[in-house]
């Protein structure tokens, strides 16, 4: 979607459009839906999450200012959503790592056919198994991080934000999200290690 379209969109949200809300979910759904997937680790919170985003965006569309994209937007209401479901979870002993359902990246990916298109040869059954185990333990090693680790994480080495994009959407200096992305590199290698995976 160009500026233009963007900008158009935004007109009709605020004009309280429901198919210009229908057209916001069905393009940036999948996005948000795995963004909070990757945060949450849970999938049915994640639909819950991913849902509130978009009506909490309508809702609100007015203190919209345009001076960020609309996706990024998108992004810091569900960043700003999932804190508050961590911090609301952590209140109640809520252990994300003992609550952790395996859910492969091969599912978070939009290519449904996990990979590959379809007529191409999909991977051997031994190869098929080591690499649905490589990516549970990836997951199960990211569901350990920090919650603030995890989010610069996601967003800069799975999502591919720029650091312009990520300081936006957090309100973290620019610095502060390098040396917290750092850090929570070498956190989600040591929690690989331990999972029994191999960084080499």
């Amino acid at each position: 979607m160009n500026l233009l379209e963007e900008n158009q969109l935004v007109a009709r949200l605020r004009k309280r459009d429901d198919r210009a809300f229908s057209e916001m979910v069905l393009r940036h759904q999948g996005v948000i839906y795995n963004l909070c997937l990757r945060l949450s680790r849970s999938p049915a919170e994640a639909e819950d999450l991913a849902q509130d985003t978009f009506v909490r965006c309508f809702l609100s569309i007015g203190e919209f200012r345009g001076a960020s994209r609309l996706s990024t937007w998108l992004y810091r209401i569900a960043i700003n959503l999932s804190r508050n479901r961590a911090k609301y979870l952590e209140r109640r002993r809520y252990d994300a790592a003992d609550r952790f359902e395996d859910v492969p990246e091969a599912t978070l990916r939009d290519n449904a056919a996990a990979g590959h298109s379809m007529g191409e040869p999909g991977p051997l059954p031994d190869e098929a198994m080591a690499g649905l185990e490589t990516e549970r333990r990836v997951q199960r090693s990211l569901a350990r991080l920090e919650p603030d680790a995890r989010e610069v994480l996601v967003l800069r080495d799975i999502e591919g934000l720029s650091y312009a994009e990520i300081v936006d959407i957090t309100g973290l200096a620019e610095g502060t999200v390098k040396s917290r992305l750092h850090r929570a590199r070498v956190a989600l290698k040591a929690a690989f290690e331990a999972e029994g995976g191999s960084t080499r």
